[in-house]
């Protein structure tokens, strides 16, 4: 009895997690076929993205990067500090590196939008939608992010494959949030407005509400940037190659400079991507003021 008191009763206990596991394996191999050609899409496609930055020169995209930070801050001083910041990517030899993380975030980054942004329509315009979603947002805003590394590698080995499908899971939930969230709380009286024109529910949504909506939405999109770049370093436990990689393999060889300098790098990125995408929220914003 004294037993039952200090301790859990192990009667009490059980273990679901050889039968998951069983069960993934078991999946993996009746829809080999399936996985295999999803996996060789997804890499052709970071390739394809990967391949579309390589080709353009390091000066020209470093005046683009310069370019859009003026046009967007409307600060000439701010394309100059992004550019100057890119140099200094350059100059780490750590270009090629970047490049490759860019490729698999924005792939992410698309999916997460091209997933994302029709889930939080859904669950803007039906009520129960919402019920059955949210609690699962919650679960994988809340789940460690290494358990979604797992399943991942048990479905398609290592590689970019998982490391973009973690990498969706993990940034997708901003977006679906965001995107609901700017879409249920625009200006009631400008809906009914819409409505008492004629406007059909989807004419109210596509003409009225998602456009009032889009600060939010690039809010959501913004911060689905920012959380796919903070997946970097833990793909690159799965094989994901990139400024993540190098991170690891320093790591893992207490190697303290050259781990320095990638981080510094992936950092130098993700405030430009947020400052662009933040940017751009504002103008929309001052757009409809």
């Amino acid at each position: 009895m004294k037993d039952y008191l200090l301790h859990f009763p192990k009667e009490w206990q059980f273990d679901v997690g050889d039968t998951i596991d069983l069960w993934i394996k078991t999946f993996s191999r009746e829809n080999r076929e399936i996985l295999t050609a999803i996996r060789n899409f997804v890499i052709a496609s970071i390739k394809g993205i990967n391949w579309l930055l390589a080709i353009i020169p390091w000066w020209l995209l470093i005046i683009i990067v310069m370019i859009l930070g003026w046009r967007i801050s409307g600060r000439k001083r701010v394309g100059l500090l992004y550019g100057a910041m890119l140099i200094f990517v350059g100059s780490c030899g750590l270009w090629v590196h970047m490049l490759e993380t860019l490729s698999i975030v924005i792939a992410s980054v698309i999916l997460s939008v091209i997933l994302g942004f029709p889930l939080g329509v859904l669950i803007a315009m039906n009520k129960r939608a919402e019920s059955i979603i949210r609690p699962i947002l919650d679960l994988m805003q809340t789940m460690p992010t290494f358990v979604y590394l797992v399943p991942a590698v048990m479905l398609f080995s290592t590689g970019k494959t998982p490391a973009l499908m973690a990498t969706t899971i993990y940034a997708i939930v901003p977006m679906i949030r965001m995107t609901s969230h700017g879409i249920i709380h625009v200006n009631g009286e400008v809906v009914e407005a819409a409505k008492a024109f004629g406007s059909t529910n989807l004419q109210t949504l596509v003409k009225v509400q998602i456009p009032q909506a889009m600060p939010t939405i690039m809010t959501g999109l913004n911060q689905t940037i920012m959380m796919a770049m903070s997946m970097v370093v833990t793909c690159a436990l799965i094989g994901a190659q990139g400024l993540g990689m190098e991170i690891l393999l320093a790591t893992n060889r207490t190697e303290m400079g050259k781990a320095l300098m990638p981080g510094i790098c992936i950092v130098i990125v993700a405030i430009i991507l947020d400052r662009l995408t933040q940017g751009l929220v504002k103008r929309k914003e001052a757009e409809q003021q």
